[in-house]
């Protein structure tokens, strides 16, 4: 009885341990594929931290980040540095084809680029290629994701082609220009400018600066802006699948029309332009 007893708790504790073993497997497996982002398509989406920068630029200076493939989001820094993180995302190209270069500029300005190509450079102006990347492929899909942290007063410059753009937290000057993607561009300051393609412009800005002319632009997408009570400029709003509406009273030059209004509100310091094909145009007092 003794023995058999013996056997069987051996057994026993084989079979448990084998469980645990499995369950530990198991468990590891289902959290290397939500930290590798398993595709429906079955193909792994790999994800790699690639590239981190800190470090401090005067008030009234410039953070430009330059991307062609991916996001880039913006948020407050509260320790009085900028800071640039970038994750790389892929599932059938090489990360080590991309590569981040950062640089600062004779004006004290940091520009961040995310380059494709080997011939490929970068400056405060943009990425230079020699016109043979085209992008996203299915031999290199790889994506950049920045995010972006600024202290208070320090400007932000941002382009990409395919993503969206993200601005929350800042209080100085935002230039943001993409191609495929969103732009949602929010500031304790200003002015905000933001132009794309195919998605929808959503700014807000607590001040104008010493902007003259401020411009926004998309064919398919609604876009909504938002200005401080006491904002004066010259408007031209225009869409054609859409409607335009505005939270300020505005003298209308010409015909009016649902889908066009120009005219000249406060003392038309500023000239304005807001256009689109597809989709609405909202122009909000800033609460």
């Amino acid at each position: 009885m003794t023995g058999a007893l013996i056997r069987t708790n051996a057994r026993s504790l084989a079979l448990v341990s084998a469980v645990v073993l499995t369950s530990t497997i198991t468990a590891s497996v289902v959290q290397a594929q939500r930290d590798r982002g398993d595709s429906r398509d079955g193909r792994t989406q790999e994800q790699d931290n690639a590239f981190t920068w800190s470090g401090t630029i005067g008030s009234g200076k410039r953070a430009l980040v330059k991307n062609i493939n991916g996001a880039i989001y913006v948020e407050r820094s509260t320790s009085g540095k900028v800071e640039i993180t970038a994750m790389k995302q892929w599932r059938r190209g090489n990360p080590e084809d991309v590569r981040i270069e950062q640089k600062m500029t004779v004006n004290g300005d940091v520009v961040v680029c995310a380059l494709w190509t080997e011939e490929a450079r970068c400056d405060e102006s943009g990425i230079q290629t020699d016109g043979r990347h085209r992008g996203r492929s299915d031999r290199n899909d790889v994506s950049v994701r920045f995010t972006v942290r600024v202290p208070d007063g320090v400007r932000v410059d941002l382009s990409t082609v395919n993503g969206a753009l993200d601005v929350n937290g800042v209080s100085n000057e935002v230039r943001a220009s993409t191609v495929n993607g969103s732009i949602n561009a929010f500031s304790a300051g200003g002015p905000v400018r933001a132009t794309t393609v195919n998605g929808s412009i959503h700014v807000s800005m607590g001040s104008l600066g010493s902007a003259e002319d401020l411009e926004y632009e998309t064919t398919n997408g609604s876009v909504t802006v938002e200005l401080p009570g006491n904002f004066g400029a010259q408007i031209d709003m225009s869409t054609v699948n859409g409607r335009v509406s505005t939270d300020f009273p505005i003298t209308v030059s010409g015909t009016l029309s649902p889908q066009r209004l120009r005219g000249t509100l406060g003392n038309g310091a500023t000239r304005m332009r807001i256009s689109t094909v597809n989709g609405s145009i909202t122009l909000r007092k800033r609460e």
